[in-house]
């Protein structure tokens, strides 16, 4: 059996090496280096373009893609590592840390003529109110997700996190920001104008939750969820959506007290080794095909009013994708926080887990 075994591996290990070698083979006329979340860009599953591909099949430059899963994680790898990215997509809030940290190059709009497909009301957000860093590329707002065959009560609100009727059925974000912002909206403290003692009380909240928490997550929650192994959970309405494709089982809930609303962007890190590279990459993530194509796959919003003509009418009337004016008057954008107040969020989010 362990022969068979190490013949069958050493054939695999042999076809690997020729496929490897085949692909070194490729002369390509330049790189550029991506540092994307997970599951956030549509890469040929289900029929969808495979953005990557054709990006380098179109100008013979080499993608090397990889991905995170926060944007702590992000900021920690560009902070504290030698890493050189070229195209990074943080969140809103994090694109200012990045900004007033002199961590982000100024991008040469001249090439990235496609940036006149975005919408107005995506241009000049608090986080770039000079539209120097950032190129739009999705948007959406934080929701819950529920399994009927397990939640028997009315969905409503974030009361449900912390419902004992659940517990150990509850998956809760593992994202700082995004969790103790929910606590936060319960309290009746504003996520955007903080002091210690704010977060204080939100870690205290956080902590009467931890006994009823089956886990904190991540890209995680797609498993989960889908395979009916937990009630309910807080994530992105994006990815809720696909959660429910992937299980009649779920709904979705927007909570009427309102949610973080978001707003991902492509940026240059100041150390990029690529520029030219990556302006050409973000100005085809821009063109109106391959933006469509994205936002179908991971089912966000798009802020590009060319991509959003040639969606099918139900994802343009699907109300968790592009919420009412009148519920996204509810919701806030992510504010830049004083490092004092970041780094000690980040501390006590940790301390609420443990």
């Amino acid at each position: 059996m362990k022969k068979i075994t190490c013949i069958c591996l050493c054939l695999v290990l042999a076809l690997s090496s020729c496929i490897m070698l085949a692909s070194c083979g490729k002369k390509y006329d330049g790189e550029v280096n991506v540092f994307n979340w997970g599951e956030f860009m549509a890469r040929g599953e289900d029929g969808a373009m495979d953005v990557i591909t054709e990006f380098e099949d179109k100008y013979n430059i080499k993608v090397n893609y990889t991905t995170y899963e926060t944007n702590e994680e992000l900021y920690n790898i560009l902070k504290g590592s030698n890493s050189s990215y070229d195209v990074i997509i943080p969140s809103d809030y994090m694109i200012g840390k990045l900004a007033e940290e002199d961590m982000l190059a100024e991008i040469n709009f001249d090439n990235v003529p496609n940036y006149k497909n975005i919408m107005d009301e995506y241009k000049g957000l608090p986080f770039d109110p000079d539209c120097k860093y950032s190129v739009p590329y999705s948007a959406g707002t934080v929701a819950i997700v529920y399994n009927k065959t397990m939640v028997t009560r009315t969905v409503d609100d974030w009361d449900i996190l912390w419902d004992e009727d659940y517990a150990k059925q509850i998956l809760m974000i593992d994202n700082s920001r995004d969790a103790m912002a929910i606590s936060m909206i319960m309290k009746g403290i504003n996520p955007n104008v903080l002091t210690k003692e704010d977060i204080d009380v939100v870690t205290a909240h956080l902590k009467e939750q931890k006994p009823l928490v089956k886990a904190y997550v991540m890209d995680r929650v797609f498993n989960d969820m889908e395979a009916d192994q937990a009630a309910v959970a807080v994530y992105y309405a994006g990815d809720i959506l696909t959660m429910m494709n992937n299980n009649e089982n779920l709904a979705y809930a927007m909570p009427k007290s309102g949610a973080n609303r978001f707003v991902d962007c492509a940026c240059i890190p100041k150390n990029c080794t690529n520029k030219e590279n990556a302006e050409k990459f973000i100005n085809f993530l821009l063109e109106p095909e391959v933006a469509k194509e994205n936002a179908e796959y991971i089912g966000y919003s798009t802020p590009n009013q060319a991509a959003f003509e040639l969606l099918d009418d139900d994802m343009k009337n699907n109300e968790l994708i592009y919420p009412s004016k009148e519920y996204l008057d509810k919701c806030f954008y992510f504010a830049n926080l004083p490092d004092a107040i970041y780094d000690y969020m980040q501390e006590q989010f940790l301390r609420a887990k443990a």
